[in-house]
């Protein structure tokens, strides 16, 4: 479906367990077969930057791919997820010649002793990624995954499927062998049979809290390893002393960006009561100059909501919080006349137990509430069962820093929102996921370590 018009433009076929298995058997083969498993290091460094080259090329073409598929601005698609792709694929080609064990002798035990350590790759990796970014989050795990020297079945969200088949025929073009890297596609029926398949070896998963919690379910009969990316429900503060003039529109679109589908997106909104009006206001105003269209028009600042189901379920968070008391400020946007938008919505003063100020929205709706210390604010920044991400606007360092150590986040912001780089970890803590993606940590993730004792 085109969320920008309701419409259908395509069909894509549901895999079944049958079809699962055929390509998990040929993941199989591949990770054992010499073509894949005796590349040099510095050969298979060579081979995922042909795969960048092939990406690079192919940029207009995935970018409207992905515009279509998303609804998203292609404005965003060529400037920041293709390119980020391409970027994370770059950045972990590099690795597979850095990925050495280490040497030495027993430590405790008596005796001449020569021991090694090998990282060896895991397997077959079971990539399921969300229709938010697709085409990025699935090169956060299939970079380093390949890197590593695994090999990788990916399944994208029903929703959003083009550009991940679009991606393995690339990696054919480059001159990767059969099986290495592959797309199933499906539903959940599909994601489940890959992941409870016996010669899955890791799972690498982003999506939904409640999806994950089943994947890990399903890793336990045999034990397979699991990354879990999930929801989060992330805090930004801004303080007395804050740059208003950065620190406005940055939460504004800290929550308001990709209409709001964005896992660390700052959705609640604390400010320091001297200037809670003022923010507040500036936020609607900023909202009210953003442009809200197709895809393809590049005029575009905000794209609609994935399905019908996702406008749905946006529109009842906002209709509950309307009835209990917590009226929402307009922000005159237009709405086009069809597919699945929402105006961006800011909710006034809600308190730390409304639903709007405790469960993942993954929508343009922004909860707020005003502060009178800091350390108020802070509590009720860590007062959520999710960690993914938190935001500080201020001009103190000290404060910076020591409110920084006090949030329970994976990532936090200072004086900025919406940032991901492949050399530093991404991931949550609570119920916001299990292990990092990113940085030299996530390729632990995908790496076995070998310990040889060998008696001189």
């Amino acid at each position: 479906m085109d969320p920008c018009t309701a419409q259908a433009f395509a069909q894509v076929p549901v895999a079944d367990g049958s079809q699962v298995d055929a390509i998990v058997q040929a993941a199989h083969r591949a990770f054992h077969d010499p073509a894949w498993r005796d590349l040099t290091p510095l050969a298979r460094e060579r081979l995922l930057h042909r795969f960048a080259d092939a990406i690079e090329a192919d940029l207009p073409r995935l970018a409207a791919l992905e515009a279509l598929d998303a609804g998203k601005p292609i404005g965003v698609t060529e400037t920041v997820d293709i390119p980020a792709a391409i970027g994370w694929l770059r950045t972990y080609a590099g690795w597979p010649t850095k990925l050495a064990g280490r040497a030495g002798t027993l430590s405790a035990t008596p005796g001449q002793w020569h021991v090694y350590s090998r990282r060896e790759p895991i397997g077959v990796v079971a990539a399921i990624t969300p229709w938010n970014f697709p085409l990025v989050l699935a090169m956060w795990k299939i970079a380093p995954a390949l890197a590593a020297g695994c090999t990788v079945v990916l399944k994208p969200a029903p929703e959003t499927p083009l550009s991940a088949l679009r991606l393995v025929e690339l990696a054919r073009q480059a001159g990767l062998p059969d099986g290495v890297l592959s797309v199933v596609t499906g539903d959940g029926a599909t994601g489940a049979a890959l992941v409870e398949h016996r010669l899955i070896a890791k799972v690498a998963f982003t999506g939904s809290t409640a999806t994950g919690q089943g994947i890990l379910r399903a890793s336990v009969p045999d034990l397979k390893r699991v990354t879990l990316e999930l929801g989060g429900k992330s805090p930004s503060i801004i303080c007395a002393d804050a740059d208003l003039s950065v620190a406005i529109p940055q939460a504004a679109m800290g929550c308001f960006f990709n209409s709001g589908q964005v896992c660390y997106a700052g959705t609640r909104l604390y400010v320091h009561r001297s200037v809670y009006d003022e923010v507040v206001e500036g936020i609607a105003a900023f909202a009210a100059g953003l442009t809200l269209g197709r895809s393809a028009d590049r005029t575009t600042a905000l794209g609609p909501l994935i399905s019908a189901r996702q406008h749905e379920r946006v529109t009842g968070y906002v209709d509950r919080a309307r009835a209990a008391g917590m009226e929402p400020m307009a922000t005159d946007v237009a709405l086009p006349g069809e597919g699945y938008y929402f105006a961006p919505t800011l909710l006034r003063n809600v308190p730390r137990d409304a639903e709007a100020a405790r469960e993942e929205i993954f929508g343009p709706v922004l909860a707020t509430a005003a502060f009178d210390d800091l350390d108020e604010a802070i509590d009720l920044a860590n007062d959520s069962p999710y960690g993914l991400a938190a935001h500080v606007f201020t001009r103190d360092l000290a404060t910076a820093h020591r409110t920084a150590a006090r949030l329970e986040a994976g990532t936090a912001f200072i004086n900025c929102v919406m940032l991901a780089d492949p050399a530093f970890p991404f991931g949550g803590m609570k119920m916001s996921g299990i292990g990092r993606e990113n940085g030299s940590e996530v390729l632990d993730a995908y790496l076995e370590p070998k310990t040889v004792v060998v008696a001189l």
